[in-house]
């Protein structure tokens, strides 16, 4: 199965639309073992160029997105276009719909536990052929983890959906993704908020002029700002950085 892939930052992207991604996605679960999917944002992209164990999990994924406008566009303007941005909530639910017709069997790990149980009934009411192996909360006791981990492989998923916090899902799935056992597993952050209705996604205009982060600022401003306004603003000496580096070879 050959890759497609584009190089930035020091992280391995695969270069796919968003149609071509579900294509491989069964590619990989129909190909046997375990597979990790990672999306890389202006978030991941900072944490992965302090952070070398972010950086070999990004690299050693098996499919890999851009998640971020702004990596797109900066992709475009370092001369290694990538073609789209693929979305980890809308992979999320593209991967549900086709699971009534894939019989991929599907699980639930993340956030509290009424935005699970929504995220679940949702998929009940949207895709009622969609097989749900089994769902759980994201928060446990260190203590609990080994259990967690036993419980969900017990389970036989097809597909593993985990809604935890970044880094701590990319350093879970990494630990665990083959006991656990499910050919496909994916961080999806807060795409669980999204889809049980916590948190409104930016209309289709501000995403495409990249300005989702905004939108997502204006909602929790007291949580998200240091994110956006502190950290990620490390991505900008970073592009100029790879621009550097292009230009020197």
């Amino acid at each position: 199965m050959t890759r497609d892939t584009v190089e930035l930052f020091g992280l391995r992207i695969d270069n796919l639309t968003m149609d071509q991604t579900v294509a491989r996605v069964g590619e990989l679960i129909a190909k046997g073992g375990v597979h990790q999917h990672i999306v890389v944002n202006v978030d991941k992209v900072v944490k992965a160029a302090r952070d070398p164990q972010i950086r070999d999990i990004v690299n050693h994924s098996d499919l890999c997105n851009v998640d971020g406008q702004p990596v797109v566009w900066a992709s475009r303007l370092l001369g290694h276009p990538l073609k789209e941005r693929v979305t980890g909530v809308d992979l999320m639910q593209r991967l549900i719909a086709g699971a009534g017709k894939s019989g991929h069997r599907l699980y639930f790990l993340g956030a509290k536990p009424e935005i699970v149980e929504k995220v679940v009934a949702w998929t009940q009411e949207h895709h009622p052929e969609a097989p749900i192996a089994g769902y759980r909360n994201g928060y446990w006791k260190p203590e609990e983890e080994e259990a967690v981990v036993d419980a969900i492989a017990a389970t036989k998923p097809d597909i593993l959906f985990v809604a935890i916090s970044s880094p701590k899902k990319e350093l879970f799935l990494a630990k665990y993704k083959e006991r656990i056992g499910a050919p496909f597993v994916m961080g999806v952050g807060g795409s669980f908020d999204v889809v049980a209705g916590l948190v409104e996604r930016a209309p289709v205009w501000m995403q495409k002029v990249g300005l989702e982060w905004f939108f997502r600022f204006a909602q929790e401003p007291r949580r998200m700002w240091r994110r956006y306004f502190v950290e990620d603003m490390k991505f900008v000496p970073l592009v100029i950085r790879e621009g550097l580096r292009a230009i020197a070879r």
